[in-house]
């Protein structure tokens, strides 16, 4: 039996294995960049963060219908299960989809959130919500997303962030919507400290960050990182996707030791598995020759989840949804 895991940064659009993207863009009757499990398989081959971004919204615009997004939370949910995972935080970026092609918002929460329950039922796992924004989101269309996470709030979401390329665009920008969020009861969980250095660390933070995805580069200044360790703020760290997307050179220089000797919790998540060619259990092996043990990971994504209590206590005795 495969250890108990938690993930709380994974994208359900970038957890699409290619013959499952290449099955919803054909019965949506969608043209992707290639219309064969290599072909596609190939594109996700990224020469840096930024290719990597134009390839992510290239195939993952074929998702329409809630049915594509209640089945690519199920076919996640299965496939972690096979890990270990009893609890993911998902993210899936809904104001990309409103302004690129006008698919409604309750079209995809809909779909997501009935994943969600199915999830549970099937795998025991447990699937809640964050969904993403992105640097250089029109602000207007920031706030509305903003409304509408809040208003399933009792459906599983839990928390909205932001990513992208940090180079693009500060958080200031997003401030009210964040503040629409979290009156409204949800967290703030931002990218930052990935293709932005310290000082995007600190921005997050100053915004309230509940929680840091990625964050890694915190490393590079010892206040903020004693800053962080001091706060209990949880860090979730991809190898993998550190690697893939250049941002990391090698594993053998990747920061997470550095991370955990100054005691900062970090979490461990595949991030974009299917575009990376990982699996949960190849990230925790990895965070392991890294020195954090599965116990190590597994602490830190109950340190940071958003969860209920009652989930958290179930979490804390390790077991799985019933």
């Amino acid at each position: 039996m495969p250890t108990r895991k938690i993930e709380l940064h994974v994208h359900l659009e970038g957890a699409i294995r290619p013959a499952t993207l290449l099955e919803i863009a054909r019965r949506n009757g969608e043209a992707l960049p290639a219309d064969t499990v290599e072909g596609l398989t190939a594109l996700y081959t990224f020469t840096d963060f930024r290719h990597f971004l134009d390839v992510w919204r290239m195939t993952t615009n074929c998702l329409r219908r809630a049915d594509d997004f209640r089945q690519v939370v199920v076919d996640y949910a299965r496939e972690a299960s096979l890990h270990g995972a009893v609890y993911v935080e998902a993210i899936f970026s809904p104001a990309e989809r409103v302004e690129s092609h006008g698919i409604a918002w309750d079209e995809m929460y809909t779909g997501y959130t009935e994943g969600a329950v199915e999830a549970r039922e099937r795998f025991g796992v447990t699937v809640t919500f964050t969904p993403d924004l992105y640097r250089g989101c029109p602000v207007e269309l920031a706030e509305e997303c903003a409304v509408v996470s809040a208003r399933y709030r009792e459906r599983g979401v839990v928390g909205i962030g932001i990513g992208g390329d940090e180079r693009r665009s500060g958080l200031a920008p997003y401030a009210t919507a964040v503040g629409i969020a979290r009156d409204r009861g949800l967290a703030f969980v931002p990218h930052a400290g990935e293709t932005g250095g310290p000082e995007s660390v600190r921005e997050a933070l100053a915004l309230g960050a509940a929680r840091v995805r990625h964050g890694f580069r915190a490393a590079e200044d010892p206040h903020l990182l004693a800053e962080i360790a001091e706060r209990g703020v949880v860090l979730d760290v991809c190898p993998t996707s550190n690697l893939r997307t250049g941002v990391v050179t090698d594993l053998a220089g990747h920061p997470l030791p550095l991370l955990r000797a100054a005691g900062v919790h970090c979490s461990i998540n595949t991030d974009d598995p299917a575009m990376f060619g990982t699996d949960l259990g190849r990230e925790y092996e990895l965070a392991a020759r890294l020195g954090v043990t599965a116990e190590d990971a597994y602490a830190a994504g109950i340190a940071g989840a958003l969860c209920d209590d009652r989930t958290r206590r179930r979490l804390r005795r390790g077991g799985a949804a019933t």
